[in-house]
């Protein structure tokens, strides 16, 4: 009876195992205990971090901010009005789900000019790349993007590769736990059969 009993524990810590291990990110607590606020430096913030998808950004703030995640070009130039996503609820979590560089400003006037403005570099899931900078764009010289697979050369001179930010729809994080969820349910019935079989 003890044995059988010790293998219905291992079991069930298997397949705990098997559905929360795969599914775990990383959050990323946005300018750590100072939070999402005016005249933080967030290059030096981002600077020895890895962003990986999967993980998540969480902005902490009070009121009278938003968090816009936008276009390069509308980091680069503090414009606000063309938000792919906007959020003014005090704690903002966004979920990275797209590999890339994401950029995030407060459309607050004035606000993005004095330091509320985050760029992170997404690697793909498992991948490994260098750690995230938040340099701002530049306007002139060729700009490479590869999620539109464009190149655009101004007379400015100069080479800059730009990734566009995504809407976050696509791919969807959720594929992975999907595959959690069926190696949670492979996991039980290896479980069962050894318990009732043994």
């Amino acid at each position: 009876m003890a044995s059988f009993h010790s293998r219905s524990v291992f079991c069930v810590i298997l397949v705990v195992l098997c559905t929360v291990v795969p599914i775990l990110g990383k959050g990323h607590t946005v300018g750590d205990s100072s939070g999402w606020a005016i005249g933080m430096d967030y290059s030096t913030w981002t600077s020895g971090k890895t962003f990986s998808v999967g993980d998540s950004l969480v902005f902490n703030y009070g009121g009278g901010h938003t968090v816009d995640e936008v276009s390069a070009s509308d980091y680069s130039t503090c414009t606000t009005g063309n938000a792919i996503t906007s959020d003014s609820s005090g704690a903002t979590t966004v979920a990275l789900k797209t590999a890339g560089t994401h950029y995030f400003i407060c459309s607050v006037p004035g606000h993005c000019g004095g330091g509320m403005k985050l760029a992170v570099t997404v690697a793909a899931a498992g991948s490994s790349t260098t750690p995230s900078s938040s340099e701002t764009p530049s306007s002139g010289g060729t700009t490479t993007s590869p999620a539109s697979g464009t190149t655009t050369t101004s007379p400015a001179g100069g080479t800059t590769t730009v990734y566009k930010p995504s809407s976050n729809s696509t791919p969807d994080s959720s594929s992975r736990i999907n595959i959690s969820l069926f190696v949670a349910i492979a996991g039980a019935c290896v479980a069962l059969s050894v318990m009732v079989f043994t």
